[in-house]
């Protein structure tokens, strides 16, 4: 059986040529190349091709997203002998033995998405070192899975992988990162094969932008911050109505009652929005509710007693202890509640 060597190609230079020439004499390997509508000053690239080599096109710049659903598509329709995909980039970053590792890492597991990571050392632009260690730590914490090079366009995958990948949402950079939050989610084991770190003219040729091409991932922080502010305004509203329901109680009977109830409630539909919503967790509700139990008194506690601390024996406004105490609190909660709380253990 062969394997498909997927090329998405924008304004690529003869690097593209160089790669393909290496596997000009590997028969296990079928080049597909996708110009991703590069424009006509760069039909001698394309016209270069090594034989051998499928070149599909797209009459506009569509994305790399789009591109490698096309070559996707292609393989699955047109290319039965292909039982597996290895994605590449066109800029020379991938080498011919990189390539020819991580395809080997899939065939020992063909069910995996196998990925040629990255460690970034060396010379790497900043960019892509901010990019990747931000990214990183977001999606462990947003999936449960822990992968090292959320940008790697170095990925291989099986044949079944390939038709769940086309539904997939996502045209241009956004899909990479679709592709691994489906993967984590859906039970699908991530390898990871180490693989050089390769970076030309300052990575000059990269149209990859790590903020706004990670926002998918980043989507889970700010859904984690909204879930909160919603939580926060419930708890308020609830404070205040169960106050006036419970007037007759007394007032250190309704204040108690109040505070406890609007908590509750609050907490309650916070567990379920995050559990749902926010990290889309694999643990069971009830193992989940009693983790997040937990956590809450916990945190309480330590609301109280840092608040304390500040004001107190160190003289601080509340206002700011107030303010200083939350944002900690609420980065601790996040981390927490990503990683332990909503995830079943991996073996």
């Amino acid at each position: 059986m062969k394997t498909a060597l997927i090329i998405p190609a924008y304004k690529p230079d003869m690097k593209l040529i160089a790669l393909l020439e290496q596997f000009r004499q590997n028969p296990d390997f079928l080049p597909v190349v996708v110009d991703d509508g590069s424009g006509p000053e760069f039909e001698r690239v394309f016209a270069a091709l090594p034989e051998g080599a499928t070149l599909l096109r797209h009459s506009e710049n569509r994305g790399k997203g789009a591109a490698l659903k096309t070559a996707i598509r292609h393989v699955l329709e047109n290319m039965p002998q292909c039982e597996r995909a290895v994605t590449a980039d066109a800029d020379g970053q991938h080498k011919y033995e990189d390539i020819l590792r991580v395809t080997e890492k899939s065939q020992e597991n063909p069910e995996n998405l196998v990925l040629g990571s990255r460690r970034f050392d060396g010379n790497v632009p900043f960019k892509s070192r901010w990019g990747n260690a931000i990214t990183r730590q977001v999606f462990t914490i947003a999936c449960g899975a822990k992968v090292y090079d959320t940008q790697t366009g170095l990925r291989a995958f099986g044949r079944d992988a390939m038709a769940k990948f086309l539904s997939v949402p996502g045209e241009r950079y956004e899909y990479e990162i679709n592709m691994l939050l489906w993967a984590a989610r859906n039970g699908m084991k991530i390898d990871e094969v180490t693989i050089k770190t390769v970076y030309i003219d300052d990575n000059a040729s990269s149209h990859f932008h790590p903020v706004r091409d990670s926002m998918k991932i980043y989507a889970c922080l700010l859904k984690f911050a909204g879930s909160s502010l919603l939580s926060f305004g419930i708890d308020f509203v609830m404070l205040l109505l169960l106050k006036l329901i419970t007037r007759g109680l007394g007032e250190e009977l309704s204040l108690l009652v109040s505070v406890v109830g609007a908590r509750v409630i609050s907490a309650s539909i916070n567990f379920l929005v995050n559990r749902s919503l926010v990290f889309q967790g694999n643990e069971s509700v009830v193992a989940s509710a009693a983790k997040y139990a937990g956590l809450a008194i916990a945190i309480l506690c330590a609301n109280y007693y840092l608040i304390r601390l500040l004001t107190i024996p160190l003289n601080w406004p509340l206002i700011p202890s107030k303010l200083l105490v939350e944002v900690v609190l609420f980065t601790v909660s996040f981390l927490v509640q990503g990683r332990f709380v909503y995830r079943k253990r991996r073996a």
